[in-house]
């Protein structure tokens, strides 16, 4: 009765002294190519084998690498505007340093800002236009920043006459104790925020901003 593949492969576990056995008769079967048809001792097989698995690997380690170099310098751009930040003393300047940063450093070529509950000293400035309730409840509802294609069309307007050329979006919500504003950022580059993408640097950006206007704003009363 003959054996099944299984059944061999099995015997073939259970049993490693017939490679010592047999070792001879080993050195004489031949195997196909993994990579093309001709056939090829089994030791030059697990040659080509180990071969590939150290390939894969080294695809994985220049990957981590890679990501790693990226998030590195994702995290002195983020040092670099946390130290501009604080060096602004009026709200117009702190307004007009993050545009500037976002756009030189981080890539991002259009921002919108609307802030509520809070008030500032000075001159009005454009981010406290109010908004309307459906801009208020989306931030109160957004748990993690939002990265896609759609916004609501009164976001849109936000900003002017780019907007009909701005492709995807990320939306991120502003608390101080409470929501105090949306800060929206536009690419013309579809897959510049997508929905699937990483916000953990994006969220940290939110805090950041939130935490930088407490100097420049007070609560309403």
């Amino acid at each position: 009765m003959e054996s099944s593949p299984e059944e061999v492969a099995e015997y073939l576990r259970m049993h490693p002294e017939f490679f010592e056995e047999y070792a001879d008769m080993l050195a004489e079967i031949q195997v196909p190519h993994p990579h093309g048809g001709r056939a090829i001792p089994i030791s030059e097989r697990q040659i080509v084998a180990l071969r590939d698995k150290n390939r894969i690997l080294q695809d994985k380690l220049g990957e981590l690498i890679r990501f790693g170099e990226e998030n590195g310098a994702i995290t002195e751009k983020m040092h670099r505007l946390a130290v501009a930040l604080l060096t602004f003393t009026h709200l117009a300047d702190f307004l007009h340093g993050l545009n500037f940063h976002l756009r030189e450093d981080f890539s991002i070529p259009h921002m919108a800002l609307r802030l509520w509950n809070m008030t500032a000293d000075g001159p009005p400035l454009p981010e406290f236009t109010p908004t309307g309730a459906d801009i208020r409840a989306l931030a109160e509802s957004l748990p993690r920043p939002y990265c896609g294609s759609h916004v609501l069309d009164e976001i849109r307007d936000w900003f002017g006459e780019d907007a009909v050329r701005l492709r995807s979006f990320a939306m991120v919500s502003l608390s101080a104790e409470q929501t105090i504003g949306l800060l929206v950022m536009g690419s013309e580059d579809p897959q510049r925020f997508y929905p699937e993408m990483g916000t953990i640097y994006l969220a940290q950006l939110g805090e950041l901003v939130s935490a930088a206007l407490k100097r420049f704003t007070r609560a309403e009363g």
